[in-house]
């Protein structure tokens, strides 16, 4: 770490994710040691988002970074924390922190004998790849997940990136990523079944149609005390209602409803 504080950050994996919290932490004055990328469209977003950062190998990245940000996949974050492990190459209070929404820091395990600090921060955020990112974490929270004594550097971290960070214990950790992950799949599936069925009866840009009632919808439901829980079953069941043919002899009138030949 340099005299002021800065530090020298390597960026594993260039997904959604890793580009643009390098990118927001290169914005609170930190210096970007390389990025690890291993498609073509990883080298692109990498560098539109990190313009001039050097791509290198991933053990070459651990060798010169303070921080190492580990931006992969849930099922390969364990492989790869123990793979480097293997290779010695994790270094004596470098800072290690995953953006995985399921792990804690245990999955930090095998490189904590080499002397590592171990941070899960995890961005509770949609991402796109795009700078378009940078603005919206600004208004996103960060699950943080660390050892107390080290706790304040990843709270640090966040707020550095523009976030504000929520402390989520080691246990909890895998009901927080079940709800992150429903509220993102059930947001998705539900916005794009009212598209199609705007679309369906002519509707041309049915994104911008929804858009008001969709903001203004969720965030009435974030601002209630009184919502606990929705049954989702009931309601794709409702919605498969709304969408069941009519039965056409829905159409005739009901015997009931004759009128009465004694009536004035």
């Amino acid at each position: 770490m340099t005299r002021d504080g800065r530090l020298g950050v390597g960026i594993i994996g260039a997904g959604r994710v890793g580009p643009v919290l390098g990118a927001a932490l290169a914005g609170a004055g930190h210096a970007i040691t390389g990025i690890s990328a291993s498609t073509d469209d990883e080298r692109e977003r990498a560098a539109s988002i990190l313009p001039g950062a050097p791509h290198l190998e991933v053990p070459a990245i651990v060798e010169r970074s303070e921080l190492v940000i580990l931006a992969v996949p849930d099922d390969q974050l364990p492989g790869l924390v123990s793979g480097l492990a293997s290779l010695g190459v994790w270094q004596p209070g470098q800072l290690v922190l995953h953006t995985s929404a399921a792990h804690g820091v245990r999955v930090l395990d095998p490189a904590r004998p080499a002397g590592i600090i171990p941070l899960a921060v995890h961005p509770a955020l949609s991402f796109t790849g795009t700078s378009i990112d940078l603005a919206r974490l600004r208004e996103a929270w960060c699950a943080v997940t660390a050892p107390s004594p080290v706790l304040p550097i990843a709270q640090a971290l966040v707020v550095e990136m523009g976030a504000e960070p929520i402390v989520v214990s080691e246990e909890h950790r895998a009901a927080y990523a079940d709800a992150i992950q429903s509220a993102s799949d059930f947001s998705t599936a539900i916005v794009s079944q009212a598209m199609g069925a705007l679309r369906d009866i002519g509707v041309d840009e049915p994104g911008r149609v929804l858009g008001a009632v969709v903001r203004s919808a969720v965030e009435n439901a974030l601002r209630s005390a009184t919502v606990d829980s929705i049954d989702l079953a009931a309601l794709a069941d409702r919605g498969a209602d709304a969408h069941a043919e009519p039965d056409p002899r829905d159409d005739r009138p009901d015997p009931l409803d004759r009128p009465d030949p004694g009536a004035a």
